[in-house]
């Protein structure tokens, strides 16, 4: 094929455009196999009964469907068909793409066969990826519409129902069965189709052997190559990090790994009769169990690559090569893995700190950060996918990891990193990419041999746009665009790959290196979010959330993981990544599943820290109780009792010994660990992961965690001041005003002292549930202190007042007890002389004391008018009864003729 027509057929804009297209396909069959598997979503005629003879005949039949002569089959279908049009209209058009997708993907693979491409991921990095990525994207189309178990009833009854409603079948139909009849047994029928590939696909992934080796090592290769190390080597700290392949060192290996074993499954040929893409397999099927196809879907590796290897002659020894893996992968990989976590851990944490502290260094050094990410997202990614499906092992701890959280915070944190210091990277990346890149692609150019014209204007043009770059531009806030290059660069890896090309990429690395730096430093300035996005992006955890839930579980019950434990609600964030405009309708789905776990999480980490906190405070008010005036009796009685210790050398019996206060304080072992010590360490590492971050968005929504903890301090202040004041609604106890003063004033006190540690308003907590303290009801609609105070001195002590039981003192200004033979009362003094209610007034505030001032009036008044009932009733005898007072005869036969419920005198 001519130069020429390499140029018309565009190449990279083809792959570009039908990749993009292949996701949104991809995401499409997913959604309809989604859907169709849960009966709450499946289309409701497909779950109706008078349906079912419809179905089965639909499906028997497919796709020779006979409409005009089957109505006694296709009945219902015919009653219902406008709403079956209504409904599987989306469902139908999807199949559409799915075989127009596949006619392109055809056409464009035919078109690279007949242009002898030459691909190698280290040279044509952006061609190699794409025509790897769209094999793959279209094989997990076809693998997951084969999954699909309605595919026939739906195609089939929309047919049918489109023939009733327009007189005549949809024109795609007849090409749309045949092909999903086709590809009932996928594999088989693909590995047929990509039999004229197997040279191109084969180049491709044995390109790839060198650097998937390389990023296979182990944690002992990483630790002694001191990888993602800065100060292993501090002469050379501020050398720019490069690489003949940039774009390489951050590649997933999970995607490298897709590459090769769906590449060698639809390209088995090679296997037997090349070593190296043999040893390429081996090594790949050593890695994992599972791959991921798309979301939660997998493929399960050695399964399926068995199955087809097993119907096919002359593949013995593939097949013993794969059970021999699958054993390797079972016996070695978990360790393998946790190791490489473990390695992670320690490496990004020293890399996080240096860059925090030297935030200049993303200058030189911004490879590593996204080198990290993308580390951190392959293991997390493993561990997930296993977890999930991994459900017999005789290792299970191999697939569950407790220190999860520690990574997940890293890459939220070098993220950060990134974002923060966006200009720093803007700016060094800017003066590279002039007063570097610039200059030494046009020395590169100018050596060239051969240089066509198209070329030739293309890569002028490169130099051209860096070299017009200055400083100013990042000064000034600017917005970079640099995707046209990068396209550029695209097209010109596609027509220099084409194997009558007179400028061959592959004859000139030079390059081919040189661009591929460009392009990395290009990214720096216009798109680092996407490349954040590309390298660190765990939206797959939305389709894992019960693995999600339960390493949020695992990571508040280890003490030491709570301060990374923010990192969860974080990647919250990371949902809104999986959308794709071709499929609008997941959307709300995927954005309520984000806020709800976001949430939940947040209201965790909150209710735990708050919890901790009252049980700070609760602990600080027993202290605080221990210098009440009711205890320093005991402490006078013992000083007094000093005297006489030569007459008492022993205690009685059954007198506890009381510590004095402060003696907690006492240390002689530091080793030993109080309660008081637990809850501190709990409430400093849930108050490091509460303040981490002071806002974020989920879905367009900010979220704020200090909210959260200050709603939930609020609440459980609110119930721990009610608990504290102790009513007894069966024995009328309650706790005396300023015992429970001197208790709320301690936690008050403690919570105050946490006001710059817990990000919390620590004044608005306290302000709203002591006002909340002194309304009848609190927020919640709970009781309050005024309430039950309230009551107690309604129910209790103006009771007793009013039955002669509690009097009132002029000279103590209080009400006290009278004392009774046989009756065991309380001491009305100790809660109505001035310090009590002096303590009341400050409790209560003003709010509470009119309440209960209106309460107790009302009473009093109702108590006032029912005696001036009494007067009015008995007038004429207490008349008589004034006149005669002094006249002890007639008044003891006057005061018998008084009436009322209770003896008139005693009321």
């Amino acid at each position: 094929m001519s130069l020429t027509s390499a140029y018309q057929h565009k190449l990279a804009e083809k792959l570009t455009i039908l990749n993009d297209r292949g996701q949104g396909v991809l995401i499409r069959m997913y959604n309809i196999k989604k859907t169709c598997s849960d009966p709450k979503s499946k289309p409701p005629f497909l779950l109706e009964k008078s349906m079912e003879p419809s179905l089965k005949y639909i499906n028997k039949k497919f796709p020779n469907i006979d409409v005009r002569n089957s109505t006694q089959h296709l009945g219902p279908v015919h009653r219902e068909k406008a709403e079956i049009i209504r409904f599987l209209t989306n469902y139908y058009q999807s199949f559409v793409d799915v075989m127009e997708f596949r006619d392109h993907v055809y056409e464009l693979l035919n078109t690279i066969d007949a242009c002898q491409c030459h691909f190698d991921i280290n040279l044509n990095f952006d061609f190699t990826r794409s025509y790897l990525d769209l094999i793959v994207t279209y094989t997990s189309v076809i693998l997951l519409l084969s999954r699909i178990e309605d595919r026939r009833i739906l195609i089939g009854m929309y047919n049918c129902a489109h023939e009733m409603l327009h007189g005549h079948g949809d024109p795609s139909f007849a090409r749309l069965g045949q092909m999903v009849l086709e590809y009932d047994h996928p594999l088989k029928k693909l590995t047929e189709e990509f039999g004229p590939h197997t040279k191109a696909v084969s180049g491709a992934l044995l390109s790839l052997h060198f650097l998937f080796v390389r990023r296979n090592q182990g944690a002992e290769q990483w630790r002694s190559a001191q990888l993602l190390s800065l100060i292993s080597n501090p002469p050379a700290m501020i050398n720019p990090a490069n690489s003949d392949t940039m774009a390489c060192e951050y590649l997933s290996v999970e995607v490298m790994e897709r590459w090769i074993i769906i590449g060698f499954l639809l390209c088995h040929g090679c296997l037997n009769s090349n070593s190296q893409c043999q040893k390429l397999w081996k090594l790949c099927l050593q890695g994992s169990l599972y791959i991921t196809l798309i979301r939660e879907d997998v493929l399960q590796v050695h399964k399926v690559t068995e199955d087809l290897f097993s119907s096919l002659k002359g593949y013995g020894k593939r097949v013993a090569d794969i059970k021999e893996s699958k054993e390797h992968v079972i016996a070695n990989s978990g360790q393998f893995h946790c190791q490489r976590r473990q390695f992670l851990r320690m490496a990004v944490k020293e890399l996080e700190t240096v860059l925090a502290d030297e935030p200049g260094l993303l200058g030189p050094k911004a490879l590593f950060a996204f080198m990290a990410l993308s580390f951190i997202r392959d293991e997390v990614t493993w561990l997930v996918r296993h977890t999930e499906n991994v459900t017999k092992t005789k290792t299970p701890e191999d697939y569950a990891d407790s220190s999860i959280a520690e990574l997940l915070f890293l890459l939220e944190e070098i993220r950060s990193l990134v974002r923060r210091h966006i200009k720093v990277i803007q700016q060094y990346h800017l003066q590279y990419l002039a007063r570097f890149d610039a200059l030494v692609l046009s020395d590169i150019i100018q050596n060239l041999s051969v240089c066509p014209e198209e070329e030739s204007v293309i890569m002028s043009s490169f130099v051209s746009t860096l070299s017009s770059l200055n400083l100013k531009q990042v000064d000034n806030g600017e917005k970079f665009e640099f995707s046209g290059l990068r396209l550029d660069w695209f097209r010109l890896q596609a027509y220099t790959s084409v194997a009558k090309a007179p400028l061959h990429l592959h004859e000139n690395p030079d390059l081919a290196k040189v661009m591929n730096l460009i392009v990395f430093h290009s990214r720096m300035l216009d798109s680092v979010e996407k490349l954040l996005v590309e390298t660190s992006d765990l939206s797959t955890f939305c389709f894992h959330l019960r693995i999600f839930e339960k390493m949020f579980a695992m990571t508040l019950e280890e003490p030491t993981m709570l301060r990374y434990a923010i990192a969860f609600p974080l990647i919250c964030a990371h949902f809104v990544h999986c959308t794709h405009e071709m499929c609008p309708e997941e959307y709300p789905h995927l954005k309520n599943h984000g806020l709800h776990h976001c949430n939940s999480f947040l209201e965790e980490l909150a209710k735990q820290t708050s919890n901790c906190v009252l049980e700070i405070c609760a602990e600080q008010r027993n202290l605080s109780e221990q210098l009440l005036p009711k205890h320093c009796a005991t402490t006078i009685s013992k000083a007094k009792n000093k005297k006489t210790v030569k007459q008492r050398q022993t205690p009685r019996k059954g007198e506890p010994e009381r510590d004095k206060p402060g003696a907690e304080s006492h240390r002689k072992n530091r080793s030993v660990v109080t309660n008081m010590d637990k809850l501190h360490l709990n409430l400093t590492e849930l108050a490091l992961t509460m303040n981490h971050v002071y806002s974020f968005s989920v879905f367009e929504h900010t979220l704020f965690p200090s909210e959260y903890l200050s709603s939930h301090l609020e609440a459980r202040l609110n119930r721990a001041i009610v608990w504290l004041a102790g009513y007894n609604a069966t024995t009328q106890e309650i706790v005396r005003p300023s015992e429970l003063l001197a208790g709320v004033k301690a936690y008050i006190g403690f919570i105050q002292s946490l006001a710059q540690f817990l990000g919390a308003d620590a004044s608005r907590v306290i302000r709203n549930a002591l006002l909340q303290q002194t309304q009848p009801l609190d927020s919640c609609g709970e009781q309050t202190v005024t309430t039950l105070y309230t009551n107690w001195y309604l129910e209790s002590l103006l009771r007793q007042a009013s039955s002669g039981t509690i009097i009132f003192s002029p000279a103590m200004q209080a009400f006290i007890s009278l004392p009774r033979e046989g009756e065991q009362n309380f001491s009305a003094e100790e809660f109505s002389d001035i310090s009590e209610m002096r303590a009341l007034a400050e409790l209560l505030g003003p709010y509470g004391m009119k309440f209960l001032s209106e309460n107790l009036m009302w009473h009093v008044t109702s108590q006032i008018v029912e005696l001036k009932k009494l007067v009015v009733e008995n007038m004429d005898i207490l008349v008589q009864i004034r006149s005669n007072f002094s006249k002890p005869d007639l008044m003891a036969s006057l005061l018998p003729q008084l009436t009322g419920k209770r003896p008139l005198p005693l009321q």
